[in-house]
């Protein structure tokens, strides 16, 4: 119906009213419409949108808005919203066209868009020079392209050497600049190769079932430093410190090997955690001629390797710290772990040993009772022969008479001083440098 003859009114009870509105000529009349409408929900049954838009026009036309004080316009937008059925946000912005002396229509989105400044010719340009300077930072690129076409007068880079820093970074990451810079292969599935079983070690009071984890002395500046290789026992904790450059297979392989040389027992197990360093074919291999089983951690089992981790910080960070270390110092430290710290390890070094009791509940209880704490060695003299497994060659008498040659303290003196010399010579190189 046309809106000219009146106001079509529809309640929420379906109600229709039919109001002229022409006849509202005062802001009294539209306070007493109000008034007598407070309990109904209404809204007008128009057509089109257009009819709408013509009904708002034509009441701020008639009621001069833009003349009105802010109370009364504020009935005018309650009248408003009470018959045209915008809501306010819409029915602002139909007012603000209104004041604008502008049409009331939907304003249309602009058929053609933005007129592109850099086409695919530029895109493609920029990919190749990134792919000749292997991506430098986004100005040293647009340096290289206003040399490009101010110096050597490359047309191809004409419009690129007035693009903008952040410009560049937006076309680097368009589709068809990755189409030009290059072409990647997604990852293939390969053929599982299983490498180590998952299962905790299970000594079972026998020597020989070692742990092994890597401890990481620091970077510097983006430098790594040492790796250390840290294997324990887990019956008798007897345990062989090394040190190498890289944790690769061309520095670690030979350290492992010379640490697995240094125990006096036979190696029956190797467990590691889930590191590619120990998961790989080569230590798989190295363990296959040992005749040793390879083993590695669980997926939600912390304590498949928490006695190597404990003897991390508890005897690697103390006697190494936490500060960067070069990598050319490698050799050095190796040396000392061997001369020095190990046999004060495992010869004259203290170490506490859990004794596991069940109680009435099942639950297992775990102590360190005063009479277990002993020596790595004592603690393999107290196995019977047959669990030490002691490798050909070495005998129980010879490690004990070793152990003899020097008292606990003159070890750790000796150990102490050794170390204070290795890192004198760290210091010293590291001042020379600077």
């Amino acid at each position: 119906m046309s809106l000219e003859g009146g106001v079509r009114i529809v309640d929420h009870r379906e109600m229709i009213l039919t109001l002229h509105d022409d006849r509202l000529t005062s802001l009294a009349d539209l306070e007493q419409f109000l008034a007598g409408t407070a309990g109904l929900a209404t809204q007008v049954a128009a057509g089109t949108e257009a009819q709408r838009q013509a009904h708002v026009l034509s009441v701020l036309q008639r009621f001069r808005y833009a003349t009105l004080s802010r109370t009364e316009r504020g009935l005018v937008i309650r009248y408003l919203l009470h018959t045209s059925g915008y809501s306010r946000q819409h029915l602002t912005r139909l007012i603000a066209r209104f004041r604008e002396h502008a049409p009331l229509g939907q304003r249309r989105t602009p058929t053609h868009g933005f007129n592109r400044r850099y086409t695919a010719d530029d895109t493609v340009a920029l990919a190749r020079l990134d792919r000749l300077h292997e991506n430098l930072s986004g100005a040293a690129t647009r340096h290289l392209c206003q040399r490009a076409w101010l110096v050597y007068g490359d047309a191809r880079y004409e419009r690129l050497a007035s693009i903008s820093v952040a410009h560049l970074y937006n076309l680097r990451k368009t589709l068809a600049y990755r189409q030009a810079r290059g072409h990647w292969q997604g990852t293939r599935p390969s053929r599982s190769v299983s490498i180590a079983v998952r299962k905790p070690p299970r000594p079972e009071g026998r020597a020989g079932f070692i742990r092994i984890d890597s401890v990481h002395q620091g970077d510097f500046d983006g430098i790594k430093g040492v790796y250390y290789i840290d294997a324990v026992d887990c019956v008798t904790q007897w345990q062989v410190v090394a040190c190498c450059q890289r944790i690769s297979e061309a520095f670690l392989l030979p350290v492992l090997e010379q640490m697995l040389a240094c125990f006096p027992f036979r190696i029956r197990q190797v467990h590691t955690d889930n590191g590619s360093e120990y998961i790989n074919v080569r230590v798989a291999q190295l363990l296959d001629k040992l005749n040793a089983e390879f083993t590695k951690s669980r997926p939600r089992h912390s304590n498949d390797n928490a006695l190597v981790e404990a003897k991390n910080g508890g005897v690697i960070r103390r006697t190494f710290g936490y500060a960067h270390i070069p990598q050319k110092h490698a050799a050095r430290i190796n040396a000392f772990c061997k001369d020095a710290l190990v046999p004060y390890l495992n010869l004259h070094r203290p170490c506490l040993f859990p004794r596991q009791t069940v109680d009435a509940k099942d639950k297992i209880r775990t102590t360190y009772p005063a009479e277990l704490v002993s020596t790595p060695l004592e603690k393999l003299h107290s196995l019977s022969a047959r669990a030490r497994g002691l490798k050909p060659g070495i005998t129980l008498q010879a490690l004990l008479m070793q152990a003899r040659t020097m008292s606990d303290n003159e070890a750790a003196a000796q150990m102490q001083s050794a170390r204070a010399a290795l890192f004198e010579t760290i210091r010293r190189s590291a001042s020379k440098a600077a």
